[in-house]
């Protein structure tokens, strides 16, 4: 039950930052929902530390893991949304954006999830 707890505290955390950080960064006239990206990218990057963290010499206990990574990671990145928002770019046509959102979000989140584990190092 505590698990749970964390869980959910930690995600509703972490859903307030991304509707904060999507707020003032996603804009109609940019095309490409930075908001969105910024939460995804940032969420690698934590999630990337939380987890090097815990695996380097026990650093974090499960605790503290559950309710970051699984709770407030979970909460504040959002893969619906970023299909939904891709779905959007392909139906109005915008194909370079599209490319730009999509890949660029793939490849930057890897690469922060590597950076973040770097990090924690």
């Amino acid at each position: 039950m505590k698990q749970l707890l964390l869980v959910f505290i930690g995600g509703g955390s972490g859903s307030i930052a991304r509707y904060l950080i999507s707020k003032y960064l996603n804009s109609a006239e940019s095309g490409i929902p930075y908001g969105t990206f910024t939460a995804n990218v940032l969420g690698s990057l934590l999630i990337g530390i939380i987890l090097g963290l815990a695996l380097k010499n026990n650093m974090l206990s499960q605790n503290t893991v559950t309710f970051l990574a699984t709770g407030f990671c979970g909460g504040f990145t959002t893969f619906s949304t970023f299909a939904y928002e891709n779905h959007v770019l392909l139906k109005s046509g915008d194909f370079i954006n599209f490319f730009i959102y999509a890949i660029g979000s793939f490849i930057i989140g890897f690469l922060f999830v590597f950076l973040g584990m770097y990090l924690a190092k």
